[in-house]
């Protein structure tokens, strides 16, 4: 039962870790009309960023300065205490000191002190120089933020003592904490539940703070945006609900929480409708990319999607999502007010890798020139051993939501070790891709490509050079699973994807194969600052000899995002010149250790892999590449330098090898 004498109190919650005692304590009186009447011997509150306390009136009359023995101590108060020992020097004179507290519940002590370390005063000044008076004022502020930090987390009968130790080197500030017993809810009382097409039961359910639990403002808290979350998931888009009134009875050591419900109309989704200037769609898109129909039951969690979505698109800069009611009060349209975002966008790219050269990319894309989400892009690539000039279309949400339809034409000229091939490529493709809003668990493609390349490679047993023409016609396809929790800079979980391209090949008479690749990769955290990451790699072509098959559609191996260490294809088998040929079968493996410091990392490394000219990949003759990395980790990924080694090199391979890159190496 709750007491109506000074042990009673209201309790507010300010922010997402504070309760606070708002109450002076009141004595009852006989007159319930007269309400009740302050006490004249109660004490005085602090007052808060004033550092001399209040006078007690009833303390007998306090001697002169010079009549007070210096080893007198200051009376303690109920709930904090300071203590400092005589200071060596000048109270004037600055020194650095360090904080600590101790005493803390093993239960809460992390959080308390995460949370006193980012809002002390103490803590903004270690080690800092600061005189006796600074770090006395910075000590009482801290002691209320410490009882608050306690409070929040239950304890409402902790007493805090202060400790300054003026004698060492270094100023030493001790917040000693008796926490004392936890209080927790003996009653909890949710009212208004009760409306049409409510179960009562499970919105008390949704809110997960129940009686005998701690009296934790952040459970609370929480649990009270779980209710509103849950109201909203199930058709009420109007409802409120108050912050929840705490009474505290310290004689019991508990507390009773009361908070009140207003769900309002159960409504279900109506129409889609569209505010702003120069909107970049129709209503009619938005609700192909929305998760609800019309006529279903109104979701919050389903708005909060259709807001991502809609800012996904990268064609507004800000949207909101508001349910209006209609005529019927049981179905509420959905105005989505946008505002344009700039359309265009200019792009650049520069990369190096030994056996690679440099290379320059830039691009111009326009997100929306052939409406709704249809983005066009020019690129062009000048690099050492490649340039080409391209064109593409992207139409996201493509008939439904998260569905995509790609367009390219590209002319390119690439010049390697193996081969020099000039080619025209006309492609269309149909696709699920992930991205950085939405990593998706599954992701695939279907298409279809045709590709005219003029190639010059070498005769395997004589070196000599030759020129074919190639006309191939492909149907590639793809299909991925990603398990990992980063798209960019994954630290746990794993991938898998595999590919398959039947091909038709019209040179010398015409001939069918088909090109299959599966890779996999892992990601294990060791520890707080080592992911363990490893990937494999296997590949074949079946249906035609190697030397039927384009040199550029062969497989190679060797480079950054290979067997790092080796010239870029420079594994597996080479002709009389000692220029590699390709093959018809790969297999690759990587593992490295990913150490990070902050903003930096250290990547130690171990590859290997071969090139075969069998269907299938034998597994001898590895060729194994060990190095070190570098990163730097900025907001949109890792920037990579790898430097690698080959193990075991043949004449002609490179001692030392460098990447750069964008992102992990894999």
């Amino acid at each position: 039962m709750m007491s109506s004498v000074s042990r009673q109190a209201a309790v507010s919650y300010l922010g997402a870790a504070s309760l606070i005692i708002l109450a002076a304590p009141v004595v009852a009186q006989p007159d319930a009309a007269s309400g009740p009447v302050l006490d004249p011997s109660s004490p005085l509150d602090v007052i808060p960023d004033f550092g001399v306390d209040w006078p007690d009136l009833n303390a007998p009359e306090a001697p002169a300065a010079s009549e007070v023995p210096a080893s007198v101590p200051a009376s303690p108060s109920k709930t904090s205490e300071h203590k400092a020992k005589p200071p060596t020097a000048d109270v004037a004179a600055e020194q650095r000191y360090t904080v600590a507290i101790e005493g803390l519940d093993p239960d809460s002590a992390q959080r308390i002190r995460n949370r006193f370390d980012a809002l002390s005063t103490l803590k903004q000044g270690e080690g800092k120089p600061a005189n006796s008076a600074q770090i006395d004022r910075r000590a009482r502020e801290d002691e209320q933020l410490l009882r608050d930090l306690l409070r929040a987390e239950g304890f409402y009968g902790a007493s805090i003592t202060t400790e300054v130790d003026s004698n060492a080197s270094r100023i030493a500030v001790i917040l000693r904490v008796e926490p004392g017993q936890l209080y927790h809810f003996a009653d909890i009382s949710i009212e208004g539940l009760h409306a049409s097409g409510l179960q009562p039961e499970a919105a008390r359910q949704a809110f997960s703070v129940k009686p005998g639990d701690p009296v934790n403002a952040e459970a609370v808290l929480t649990a009270t945006a779980n209710l509103r979350k849950y109201l909203g998931d199930h058709g009420f888009p109007f409802a409120k609900v108050e912050e929840p009134s705490v009474a505290i009875d310290h004689a019991e050591h508990a507390a009773k929480l009361t908070l009140n419900a207003a769900p309002g109309e159960f409504a279900r989704f109506g129409g889609v409708e569209i505010e702003g200037r120069r909107r970049p769609f129709g209503p009619k898109h938005v609700q192909r990319m929305a998760r609800f129909k019309r006529g279903d039951v109104y979701n919050t969690t389903d708005v909060d999607d259709l807001r991502r979505a809609l800012i996904a698109t990268g064609l507004v800069s800000s949207v909101k999502l508001t349910p209006v009611r209609t005529a019927d009060p049981n179905v509420v349209n959905l105005v989505v007010t946008v505002e344009r975002a700039p359309p265009r966008t200019i792009a650049g790219e520069l990369g190096y890798g030994t056996g690679e050269g440099f290379r320059a990319a830039i691009s111009w894309t326009h997100r929306n020139l052939i409406r709704p989400e249809g983005q066009v892009t020019f690129s062009g690539v000048a690099g050492t051993q490649e340039q080409s000039l391209g064109a593409s279309l992207r139409r996201s949400n493509f008939r439904r939501r998260d569905r995509v339809l790609t367009a390219q034409i590209v002319a390119s000229h690439t010049h390697r070790q193996a081969y020099d091939a000039r080619t025209f490529t006309v492609g269309a493709a149909l696709e699920r891709q992930t991205n950085i809003i939405w990593q998706k668990k599954w992701t695939w493609s279907v298409g279809t490509e045709l590709a005219i390349s003029d190639e010059r490679d070498t005769i395997e047993a004589t070196g000599a050079p030759r020129r074919r023409t190639f006309y191939i016609a492909a149907l590639p396809g793809q299909l991925s699973y990603d398990g990992s929790d980063d798209l960019l800079n994954p630290t746990r979980g794993y991938r898998l994807s595999g590919r398959l391209s039947p091909e038709v090949s019209f040179h010398a008479g015409t001939f069918t194969y088909a090109r299959a690749q599966v890779d996999a990769s892992f990601y294990q955290p060791v520890g707080a600052k080592v992911v363990l990451a490893g990937r494999l790699r296997l590949g074949m072509i079946m249906g035609a000899q190697r030397d039927q098959i384009a040199p550029s559609r062969r497989y190679y191996a060797g480079g950054g995002g290979s067997v790092r260490g080796y010239g870029y294809q420079d594994i597996g088998p080479k002709d009389v010149n000692n220029d590699p040929i390709g093959g018809r079968s790969i297999n690759e493996f990587s593992i490295e250790s990913r150490i990070r410091f902050g903003d930096f990392g250290v990547v130690p490394f171990f590859d290997g892999g071969n090139i075969y000219t069998s269907a299938l990949p034998q597994f001898s003759g590895l060729r194994y590449g060990t190095g070190l990395g570098l990163r730097y980790y900025t907001s949109f990924g890792p920037i990579r330098l790898d430097v690698g080694t080959p193990i075991n090199r043949r004449k002609g391979d490179p001692r030392v090898a460098v990447y750069v890159s964008l992102g992990q190496a894999f």
